[in-house]
C-alpha cells in the first residue's frame, strides 16, 4: 500500500512537472509573440514619429557609420599614399594595398610613441576637465545669487563661447606671442623677463590646457547654474534654521543636487577634451618638439603630414581612440549605476 501511494505521488509530481514545463514553453513562445506584436502595434501607431527619425538615422549612418566601417577596415590593410587608388591625369591606378590583419595594431601599441601620446593626452584631459569644472561650479554659485548687474555678468562670462573656437585660439596664440604678445609686454612693463609660452615644453602645456579651460568654462558655468536653479530653495531656508554653516550647506544640499548634471557635464567634457584638436594643432601645432601632441593630433600627423601619409597607420591610432573612450564610458556608466544613477 505504501509502495502504491509512493508511486502515485511520483507520477503525480512528474504530471505536474510536465505541466509546469509546458507551461513554461507556452509562457516563452507567449511573451516573443507578444514582443513582436508590441512592435508592429508600436509601429503602426507611432509610424510617424519613425518616418520622421529615418532620415535623421540614414544622414548619421552615412556621415558617421560609413566613415567609421572604412576606417576599422583600412586599419586591417596596409594602405598609405602609394598603394591607394588615385588618378594621375588621364590615367587611374587601382589599389594595391594588401590586408594585414591585426599588425598594425601590434605596431601602434609595442611603440614607446602611444604610450607617451596617451600619458600626456590623460594628463590634459584630467587637468581641463577638473579646472573647468571648478572654475564652472564656482562662477555657477556667483551668478546664482542675486547681485546688480548679473545679467551683465552672465553675458561676459558666456562670449568665449560664442566666438568660434579658432577665433578665440588665434587670439590667444597672439597673446602668447613671445616678442610682441601682450602678456609678455606687460610683463616686461613689470620687470619680469619674458616667458617662452610657445617655445619652451612645461608652458607650451599649461599655455594649451589654459586656452581650454578659458573655452570650456562657459558650458560647465551654464550647465551647472541650471542645476542650482533646480534645486529647491527651501531646502536651503530649512538648513539655515536649523543652523547648518555655508559650508554644511554646500556639501549636503548643492553638491547632491547637482549629481546628476555633474555626471552628464564631466562625461561630455571629458570626451571633448581628449578629442580636442583645434586648440592643440592651431596653438602649439603639438610642438615645441612633439611635447603637447595628443592622440587625435598624432592620427592626424599620420594622415596628413607623414611622408609618404599612412593611412592604416591613422585608422589605427582613430580605432583605438574609440576604443579607448567607449571603455571609458562603460566604466564611468557602472560607477554611476553604483552610486545609485541611472544613464
Amino acid at each position: 500500500m505504501a509502495a502504491h501511494t509512493s508511486q502515485s505521488v511520483a507520477k503525480a509530481a512528474g504530471d505536474d512537472t510536465d505541466v509546469a514545463r509546458g507551461r513554461s514553453r507556452r509562457t516563452d513562445s507567449g511573451k516573443r509573440a507578444g514582443n513582436r506584436g508590441g512592435l508592429k502595434r508600436a509601429f503602426a501607431t507611432h509610424w510617424y514619429a519613425w518616418a520622421m527619425v529615418a532620415p535623421v538615422v540614414l544622414v548619421l549612418g552615412i556621415i558617421i557609420g560609413w566613415p567609421l566601417l572604412r576606417g576599422i577596415y583600412l586599419s586591417l590593410t596596409d594602405a598609405n599614399e602609394r598603394n591607394v587608388a588615385r588618378t594621375i591625369g588621364a590615367n587611374h591606378i587601382d589599389a594595391t594595398y594588401e590586408f594585414v590583419g591585426l599588425d598594425n595594431y601590434t605596431a601602434v601599441l609595442s611603440d614607446p610613441v602611444f604610450l607617451q601620446r596617451l600619458v600626456w593626452t590623460v594628463v590634459w584631459t584630467i587637468a581641463c576637465v577638473s579646472i573647468t569644472f571648478t572654475l564652472g561650479l564656482v562662477l555657477a554659485n556667483m551668478l546664482n545669487r542675486e547681485f546688480k548687474g548679473r545679467a551683465a555678468y552672465r553675458m561676459a562670462l558666456i562670449l568665449p563661447w560664442a566666438v568660434p573656437g579658432f577665433v578665440s585660439v588665434f587670439a590667444w596664440r597672439f597673446l602668447f606671442n613671445r616678442d610682441n604678445g601682450i602678456l609678455n609686454k606687460v610683463l616686461e612693463g613689470g620687470g619680469i623677463s619674458a616667458i617662452p609660452w610657445l617655445d619652451d615644453p612645461t608652458w607650451a602645456k599649461l599655455s594649451v590646457i589654459t586656452v581650454n579651460v578659458w573655452l570650456g568654462v562657459p558650458f560647465m558655468m551654464v550647465a551647472l547654474l541650471g542645476g542650482l536653479q533646480s534645486i529647491p530653495g527651501e531646502l536651503y531656508e530649512a538648513a539655515e534654521m536649523d543652523g547648518a554653516t555655508t559650508w554644511q550647506r554646500f556639501r549636503h544640499i548643492t553638491l547632491p543636487g547637482l549629481r546628476s548634471v555633474s555626471m552628464s557635464v564631466i562625461l561630455l567634457s571629458t570626451i571633448w577634451t581628449f578629442n580636442m584638436f583645434p586648440v592643440i594643432f592651431l596653438l602649439t601645432r603639438g610642438g615645441p618638439g612633439d611635447s603637447t601632441e595628443i592622440l587625435v593630433t598624432q592620427a592626424f600627423r599620420e594622415a596628413f603630414v607623414a611622408s609618404p601619409r599612412d593611412f592604416a597607420g591613422s585608422a589605427t591610432w582613430g580605432v583605438l581612440i574609440l576604443a579607448l573612450l567607449m571603455i571609458f564610458a562603460l566604466v564611468y556608466r557602472r560607477s554611476l549605476r553604483k552610486q545609485g544613477e541611472v544613464w
